[in-house]
């Protein structure tokens, strides 16, 4: 049990508007009994949508809260919803459906998910087109380091699916008592950038949906037609530092997720006007959770 929702963490690390959230899920094996299911509901916040080291030009922070029913033979189903809290807008913007199945043997885990993505019409988070992803992913415990492997197909509203994959070292550190854990870790992305040319082409280079910057208006009067040179090439994308700090006290976990993004492979940017090569720069965000979980087990009589 304790290395198996330690495990889920893996699926959503792509997704970082769930970062904490798998964070607690991992916490809460660390210190529920083996082979126990359990609900976890978690509150957290992040300061920014930040995807493969892609943000948007105006920070989207937001409040979300979750809830996940975790069975003891593996079999996961998590719901969430994203609420937009910058100064400009204040709204829903997306919600998130996620099952999925984990294994373990021994040092190795693994495991299989699908999550259904249901963004705002006005979303301008970076990951607005997606529509659903995949994801596998397979660990290893070496002892002195934890080494995991993961792929994702993600689908696209209007466009070609992207693959990515990527690679994570981590490892755990306990207090004497167990009630308070950190975990550095260092990740590399891979794949192609379809979605980030879905996002261009509906959310900048005049392409604003919703209010955005300031514009007023719900829809952009002018459609600028947007190519990304390296869309389909399969190129390393970011580069993940990050330590997230977890306390637990009784059934609460309190949780503070510091993550350094360094962004690779920046674009080109054709329109019917110019060629833009992209400035990318490093991005620091972070998010903060607090989660309760229970088990479901029956009490015999």
């Amino acid at each position: 049990m304790k290395k198996k929702l330690k495990s889920t963490l893996l699926f959503l690390l792509i997704a970082q508007v769930h970062l904490i959230a798998q964070n607690n899920k991992r916490s809460t094996e660390e210190i529920t009994a083996k082979n126990e299911s359990y609900v976890l509901a978690d509150i957290s916040f992040i300061n920014d949508a930040v995807f493969m080291g892609r943000r948007d030009s105006i920070a989207a922070p937001y409040v979300f809260p979750s809830i996940g029913y975790y069975d003891k033979c593996g079999f996961f189903a998590d719901v969430s919803a994203s609420y937009l809290t910058s100064s400009s807008e204040n709204r829903i913007d997306l919600f998130l459906g996620t099952v999925g199945y984990t294994f373990e043997d021994d040092n190795l885990r693994g495991g299989i998910s699908g999550t259904a993505y249901f963004f705002n019409k006005d979303s301008y988070n970076v990951k607005s087109e997606i529509i659903g992803d995949i994801s596998g992913f397979l660990s290893y415990d070496l002892k002195a380091i934890q080494a995991s492997l993961f792929a994702s197909t993600f689908f696209n509203e209007g466009s070609s699916a992207d693959i990515f994959a990527g690679l994570m070292l981590d490892r755990t550190f306990y207090s004497n008592d167990n009630s308070f854990l950190i975990n550095p870790s260092a990740t590399i992305y891979a794949g192609s950038q379809y979605f980030y040319q879905e996002y261009y082409s509906a959310s900048r280079l005049g392409n604003r949906k919703g209010k955005g910057q300031g514009s007023g208006t719900s829809e952009p009067t002018v459609t600028t037609v947007v190519e990304l040179k390296e869309a389909s090439k399969f190129k390393m994308l970011n580069i993940e530092l990050s330590i997230p700090l977890q306390y637990y006290y009784k059934s609460y976990i309190f949780s503070f997720t510091p993550v350094l993004a360094l962004p690779q492979s920046p674009a080109t940017i054709t329109t019917a006007d110019a060629v833009i090569e992209e400035d990318l720069e490093s991005v620091f965000y972070f998010s903060l959770g607090l989660s309760y979980w229970f088990t479901t087990n029956k009490k015999q009589l």
